[in-house]
This record gives C-alpha cells, sequence and structure tokens, in this order.
C-alpha cells in the first residue's frame, strides 16, 4: 500500500527552482536511501515532505492527505517525523525532557509514551546513562541518538533522515547503521538523506539518485550497491 506519494514538478527557495518533475511513490514499511551530489537537492525533497520549503507546486499526498494544505506544524500529528541535518536538540533541556517533547503529539498517551522510551533506551544504552545530561553537553554522536530518539517518541508512520551521519566517528556511524536496521523492522516507513552513501545502500532496501533536483536513477539498493555508475560517481571505485 502506498503511504506517500510525492508529485512535484517545481520546488524552490527563491526565484531559483531545487526540484522538478519529481514524482515518487512510497509503500509502506519501505526504506529508500537518498543520494547524490551536494546541491542535489537531497535535504530540500525531505523539507518539503515535512512543510519547510516556503514555494513547492504540486501535491505531497500522505495516505490521500495533501500535506502541502497543511502548515508545518500540523504535519507531525499525520506521523511524519523529520531529524534534520545538523541535530537540533535543545541544549539546555536533559535528554529525557528532549525525548518527552518528541512525544507532544500524544501527550494523553503516557504509558505509550513510557513504553516507547523504554525502547528508545534499548537501542540507545547511551541516552539512558545520559538521561538527566543536557543534551547541549553531549557529543555529536550522542546528540544524533537524542535526535532519533525523539523523531520515534512521535511514533511516527513516516520518518526523515537528513545526513545522519554527518561529521561522526565511525563506531558512532557503526551504531546507526544498526539503529536504522532495527527501525526499518520494527515496520516504520524511513526515507534517508545521506552523503555517506556506502551507509546509505547497505542499510536500506531501495535508493534513488537525485542529480540537479531530478531523479536519475532507483532501483534496489544492492543493485545500485553494485552499479558502475554509482561505484565510479559515489564511492570511488
Amino acid at each position: 500500500m502506498t503511504l506517500l506519494h510525492i508529485q512535484i514538478s517545481e520546488a524552490s527557495y527563491d526565484a531559483i527552482p531545487v526540484l522538478h518533475d519529481i514524482d515518487l511513490q512510497i509503500d509502506e514499511g519501505a526504506f529508500i536511501a537518498v543520494i547524490g551530489a551536494n546541491t542535489a537537492g537531497k535535504s530540500t525533497l525531505l523539507k518539503a515532505v515535512s512543510g519547510l520549503m516556503p514555494n513547492v507546486k504540486g501535491t505531497i499526498s500522505l495516505l490521500g492527505e495533501n500535506l502541502l494544505s497543511l502548515p508545518a506544524h500540523e504535519i507531525p500529528t499525520r506521523g511524519v517525523a523529520h531529524v534534520p541535518e545538523g541535530r537540533h536538540v535543545f541544549p539546555l533541556m536533559s535528554v529525557e525532557e528532549n525525548l518527552w517533547l518528541g512525544g507532544y503529539c500524544h501527550r494523553h498517551d503516557e504509558a505509550g509514551l513510557k513504553t516507547t522510551l523504554e525502547k528508545i533506551y534499548v537501542m540507545f544504552p547511551r541516552l539512558l546513562e545520559r538521561a538527566k545530561q543536557l543534551a547541549g553537553t553531549l557529543s555529536g554522536g550522542e546528540q544524533q541518538m537524542v535526535a532519533i530518539g525523539r523523531a520515534l517518541m512521535g511514533k511516527p508512520k513516516l520518518l526523515l533522515l537528513d545526513e545522519p551521519s554527518h561529521g561522526l566517528a565511525p563506531k558512532i556511524v557503526k551504531e546507526l547503521h544498526d539503529a536504522f536496521l532495527e527501525i526499518h523492522k520494527s515496520g516504520v516507513t524511513t526515507l534517508l538523506v545521506e552523503q555517506n552513501t556506502k551507509l546509505a545502500l547497505s542499510v536500506a532496501s531501495d535508493a534513488l539518485v537525485l542529480q540537479a533536483g531530478h531523479i536519475v536513477l532507483k532501483g534496489k539498493s544492492s543493485e545500485l550497491l553494485h552499479d558502475p555508475r554509482i561505484r565510479e560517481a559515489y564511492l570511488g571505485i
């Protein structure tokens, strides 16, 4: 069943279009990686879905509802969670306060949120160790765990991940790799934007390549990983 259907004729920040003629259907439970060079429009695609793009022509339908008709602050209530590039945790709030804030849309289901919080602490044990610590004092990798956990507290149907491995040590990247596989296994539909092409293709089931705002290639991740065009352009092989 199709969860999300993106049909964008044009998306721009000002007069210069960033995305062109995008037509993408994402099924429930899918895990799709979006790869491409800088300025290809990868982050713009996620921002369009979560209502953060000022100028989008077309429709973005989540289970038949056009998200472009909603203000950005209502989109999380429809089951869309966006982990932005740069993490953007609330530095003067504790780790646990950041996580609880992610569950605001479900604030009347305290028991359910506690169950979700326990699952996040199992996924990221380091967050349990630092639950009372101010989020701004954590390492970059730990803050990324907070950002992902905060998104999961919203019990999303669709999880948008923007450059989650950027600037992180290989050990942390491996932990995120495992977490992404676990999130996918739980049934959360995921759209991953990632400069680390090897990571992206190793966790996602499918992938697409954006180039100058267009989708120029898509298919199974395992096939794209061995595509000579991908290996040369993005893996340096």
